[in-house]
Formats: C-alpha cells, sequence, structure tokens
C-alpha cells in the first residue's frame, strides 16, 4: 500500500493532485487543516485496484448521499448553537470517521424547520469558544467539498458507461464553453432525441433561444443610455461606436454625449476629440456633481450616451456613481459591457458589482479576439440579461452589429476548444452542479 500526503489551497486542488499522482483509484483516509490551506493524507493498494472491477458502485453512492445529508443536518444544528452537549458525540463521531453505536442508531434527517432554543438556554450558550464553531464549519465545509468532487466524478463516471451517447454532448458543450448547470437544463430538453447529429442540432437550436435580445435597438429607443462595466471592457470605445452609428444615420442634432470618467487619464480628452469629430456637444460630470443637474440642459435631445468610469468594486466611488445612475430623475438604460476575452471569475464580479444600478441588458465587445463565447453566453442567460450589441474590432462605427441569436451560436461553436476537455475537467463541472438545487445530470 502507497501512503502519501498532499498540500493545498482548498480541498478542489488538493483532490486535483490526489488524482495526478495516485489516480481515481485513491482513497481518502484523513484531512485536516493546515496554515494557508488544507492537507489530505490518501492511501494507493496496487493489488486491490488492479482487481476491482470497474463498475459503478450503488452502494458507495448511497453511503455518500447519506453522509451528504448527514451534513445538511449537521450545519442546521450548529447553526443553532443551543442544543447543548447532545450532539457533540454525534460531531466528534462525524469528523472522527467514528461509526455509530447501538445506543446511538442512524436517524434519516428530515427537512422539517429545525427545533429552536428556549430563551431560557441562551445564557448557557454564550460561553462557548466561537473559535471551536468556526473549527467545525471549516471541517463541515471541508468535508462538503470533498463530498461534492467525489459524488461529481462518481457521476461523469457512470454517465459515461451507461448513456455514453450523451457524455459526448457533455463534452462538446464544454468545449463551447458553457456552465454546468445551463448544458444539464439544455440536455433536457432533448432527452428524447436519439440521434447524435439531430441531437446536438436539436441542443444549439435551444440555446439560441434562450439568448434574449431587445424588441427594438436601444439607439431608436432613444433616451439616456449608459456604459458601465470594469476597466478594459471597451466602453468608452462603444460609445464613440454607438456615436457614431446615430450621426451617420440621423445627424447630429439631437445626440449629446456624457462623461462621469474623471479617474483615468485622458478619458475626457478622448470624448472631446470624438464630440470634435462627430460635431456632438460633451458634458464632463466630476465626482461630487449631481447627474440629475447636468442632464437637465440635455433632455430635449433624443439619445443622451453616458460613459461611466471603471472602477474596484471594493472603490466608495463606484457605489456613488452607481447610485447616481439609479435615481429617480436619471431614468437611464444601464448596460453592462463584458469583453468576451474575459474570465468566467471576471464576468460573474462584473455582473454582481453592477447590478446594483439596474442592468438593461448587455454589450458583447472583442467578439474578433476571443476563444471562447459559453462563459459570456451562460452569464448572460442565467442572469437575463438581453444582448443589445456586438463588437468585434476597431473599427468606428463598422464593427458594431445587432446580434442574431443563431449568428452568435454559430460564432460560439466555430471559436470552441480544438482539444476534448480532460477527465479532470467534466468530473470539476459535475461537482459545480451538485451546488444547484437540481442535482440529477445525465
Amino acid at each position: 500500500m502507497q501512503v502519501k500526503r498532499f498540500f493545498a489551497a482548498d480541498m478542489r486542488q488538493a483532490m486535483k493532485l490526489v488524482r495526478d499522482e495516485l489516480g481515481a483509484d485513491a482513497a481518502i483516509i484523513g484531512n485536516r487543516r493546515i496554515a494557508g490551506g488544507v492537507e489530505l493524507t490518501a492511501a494507493l493498494d496496487y493489488k486491490l485496484s488492479a482487481l476491482a472491477p470497474r463498475v459503478p458502485n450503488m452502494e458507495l453512492e448511497d453511503e455518500l448521499r447519506k453522509t451528504q445529508s448527514r451534513i445538511v443536518t449537521a450545519q442546521a444544528e450548529l447553526s443553532l448553537r443551543g442544543d447543548g452537549e447532545s450532539d457533540k458525540s454525534t460531531n466528534r463521531q462525524l469528523f472522527a470517521g467514528l461509526p455509530l453505536t447501538a445506543a446511538e442508531p442512524l436517524i434519516e434527517p428530515t427537512y422539517a424547520e429545525p427545533r429552536r432554543p428556549a430563551p431560557a438556554a441562551a445564557p448557557a450558550s454564550s460561553g462557548v469558544d466561537p473559535r471551536a464553531f468556526d473549527s467545525m464549519r471549516f471541517e463541515l465545509n471541508s468535508l462538503r467539498e470533498l463530498m461534492e468532487v467525489q459524488l461529481g466524478s462518481l457521476a461523469w463516471n457512470q454517465l459515461q458507461g451507461s448513456r455514453p451517447e450523451q457524455a459526448n454532448l457533455w463534452r462538446r458543450l464544454q468545449r463551447i464553453g458553457l456552465s454546468g448547470p445551463l448544458s444539464r437544463d439544455l440536455l433536457a430538453l432533448i432527452t428524447d432525441i436519439d440521434e447524435p447529429r439531430q441531437a446536438w442540432r436539436m441542443l444549439l437550436a435551444h440555446l439560441a433561444r434562450m439568448i434574449s435580445t431587445p424588441e427594438l435597438e436601444p439607439l431608436e429607443e432613444g433616451g439616456v443610455i449608459a456604459m458601465v462595466g470594469p476597466a478594459g471592457m471597451g466602453k468608452t470605445t462603444t460609445l464613440a461606436k454607438l456615436a457614431a452609428r446615430y450621426v451617420l444615420k440621423y445627424g447630429p442634432q439631437n445626440i449629446a454625449l456624457v462623461s462621469m470618467d474623471s479617474f483615468r487619464i485622458g478619458a475626457q480628452e478622448q470624448l472631446k476629440t470624438l464630440g470634435r469629430i462627430l460635431n456632438v456637444s460633451v458634458t464632463h460630470v466630476d465626482p461630487g456633481q449631481s447627474l440629475v443637474q447636468a442632464l437637465d440642459p440635455l433632455l430635449r435631445k433624443r439619445v443622451v450616451l453616458i460613459d461611466t468610469a471603471g472602477l474596484q468594486a471594493s472603490d466608495p466611488a463606484l457605489r456613488m456613481q452607481l447610485e447616481s445612475l439609479a435615481g429617480r430623475g436619471i431614468k437611464s438604460k444601464n448596460y453592462l459591457v463584458l469583453a468576451t476575452t474575459s474570465q468566467k471569475q471576471v464576468l460573474t464580479a462584473a455582473y454582481h458589482s453592477y447590478k446594483r444600478c439596474g442592468l438593461a441588458g448587455c454589450i458583447l465587445t472583442k467578439l474578433d479576439e476571443t476563444a471562447s463565447l459559453g462563459e459570456v453566453l451562460s452569464l448572460a442567460i442565467s442572469h437575463e440579461l438581453p444582448v443589445a450589441y456586438l463588437t468585434d474590432g476597431p473599427r468606428i462605427p463598422d464593427d458594431l452589429h445587432l446580434p442574431r441569436r443563431h449568428q452568435l451560436v454559430s460564432r460560439a461553436v466555430s471559436v470552441q476548444m480544438q482539444e476534448e476537455p480532460s477527465e479532470e475537467a467534466m468530473a470539476d463541472m459535475f461537482a459545480d452542479i451538485y451546488h444547484s438545487p437540481t442535482k440529477q445530470v445525465g
């Protein structure tokens, strides 16, 4: 038997190290928190793993699900902090991996509302060391993450063995870059189609229908239109393309430009230059200045385009900027500008930072530079953000386009990853699905 310790920043990275070093047959025999991360102890028995049949282990899966239910119950009891010593033995057994004795039978958890502790018990719980609860929470979270990784790997292996055609569709959707929950929802729509080519065509058709676009082009609808988003997404360039598109079609009389970016060097000069070229008025709003008062002389214009500053989520100036755009007197239609070259985490963080101002939709930029469209499409679909415009180059305004849903899906397929996703990537995607309410995959 080979026993080895692995150190990583979190449980998922540690599990990946175990799989890479010892393979999928390795057994986790211990885990604990250390400074800077976690420590896993894994063992591999070459004789047993060589003779073990490569078939789904239903008993193991059932035991894993029971353990997951116990974790949920333990977390609910932990949050009460008032159940006294009666649960300590159970918690010790859960963390130490000890079997329940005959005096402590396994009780299947129920999901009824937990009993609230009596007010008289509050003083007794006040003396509990908070560090003990923090340690218990860490252990529970580590155990839950470990369970999700194992269940994800188990579910993916079973799907490959029982339904290889659907497993292939999962891989193709992963190559596009779609999220696990969205892929699951798409595959649920074609369960009655057995022919692989027809199933793939129907998947893409359903994906196109899920993408939302405005019924009327924002420039044609008019009003106050603001470009919001982090730095580097292409807000100013997109605003320039929108302004030029409107001027070429209707002239410069009924459009105005507003800049709220007083933080980036040269941002105001860039917009002034654009205004001179298009013969359009440009108004600058300094931090602390009332946006309502700045827009008051411009209300007679049919279209007002606002360029905002790309600030960090922790910057207090961002909160003031978003509150100004969400003010009652503004009635601004705010569009989140998203560069398709950004990572999934960056796109998600941008949405959660800027949704406070009320988003009318999104604008996808840098399509000519992207290597994947699945991430940004998953974000737009999951948060119901209509895609208002697309940009795919530096030319003003030639590289600004109205979205066509089927063309956007075709483009997403054309820029998909060339290589097949690894087994670890597929298992991790299935593990992520276990965070969502519906946990049936395949």
